[in-house]
């Protein structure tokens, strides 16, 4: 099973990375490119894709497989 992705400021780009993956899948120069190329990566292995902001803190995620979270409807 794969893990979570996240997007992560990374020198001065951003990185596409597994959870607990010691190198990235990809790096880019801008959040938006990083967060296109996740979001891609991110329904293929349809698991949920966490982006953060320049502070490191998650300000957004999504999820593109099983949703985790309990859903009352």
């Amino acid at each position: 099973m794969q893990t979570n992705l996240h997007v992560v400021p990374h020198g001065s780009g951003w990185d596409v990375i597994h959870e607990g993956a010691r190198y990235a899948e990809s790096h880019h120069a801008t959040q938006d490119e990083a967060i296109q190329a996740g979001t891609g990566l991110a329904r293929r292995q349809k698991v949920e894709l966490l982006i953060h902001g320049v502070d490191g803190k998650i300000r957004e995620r999504d999820s593109y497989g099983h949703d985790p979270r309990e859903v009352a409807g």
